[in-house]
Formats: C-alpha cells, structure tokens, sequence
C-alpha cells in the first residue's frame, strides 16, 4: 500500500505558524483527493481539508478556513498545509491522508502539533 508520511509539527504559542509537509510513497500511484486530519487526545479524529487533484477544488473544516491553507504537487504526491493564526483548540495529531475517490481511505502515522496560550 503507499505509505504517507508527514512531518513539520511542534510547539507554538497561540497566534503563531507552522508549516506541515507530507509526501506518498511506495507503489506509484495517483490518489484522487490528499489532505489533513487531526486527532486531539481523547477526542475522534476529524476532518481539516482536501484538495481534489483533478479540479484543483478544495475543501476546509469551517474550524480552519482562511487561516489554514493547503497546496502540493500532484505529480510528487506532497501536500503542504500552512497553518496560521493557531489557536490552543489546534492542538492535536495531524495526518496527512490520501483517497482514492471522496473519502480519505489511507492515514500517515501523525505529526504532533502543540499550540500554547
């Protein structure tokens, strides 16, 4: 199966910016949608964004729009997600996930992102 790792997680204060990187590897393949989803301690896993490579379409968590962005490469199968204005409630394991149609079918095994206040 492709293998999704990410990494670029930290400790932040409140207000500040990371930058997460994930890149596919393994088989060649071609996912039809990559992105983000985190996972705070005891909580459920939820969705951040996706990019859907043949549109070029995204879609964000209203929890994250305007402050989180997503771009990437198709052709390399890295997505970056550029996170800004962080917020403790951003606190969380974030993987990077990749689908083969409109859902996430496929997770890396997370990179911690610690916000302060």
């Amino acid at each position: 199966q492709v293998q999704l790792v990410e990494s670029g997680g930290g400790l932040v204060k409140a207000g500040g910016s990371l930058r997460l990187f994930c890149a596919a590897s393994g088989p060649t393949f071609n996912y039809g949608l990559m992105g983000w989803s985190r996972q705070a301690p005891g909580q459920e896993r939820e969705f951040v964004v996706r990019i859907v490579w043949s549109t070029g379409s995204t879609y964000y968590a209203d929890s994250v729009k305007v402050r989180f962005t997503i771009s990437g490469d198709r052709a390399k199968k890295t997505i970056y997600l550029q996170m800004n204005g962080l917020k403790s409630e951003d606190t969380a394991v974030y993987y990077c996930a990749g689908g083969r149609a409109i859902q996430f079918d496929n997770w890396g095994r997370g990179t911690q992102v610690t916000v302060s206040a």
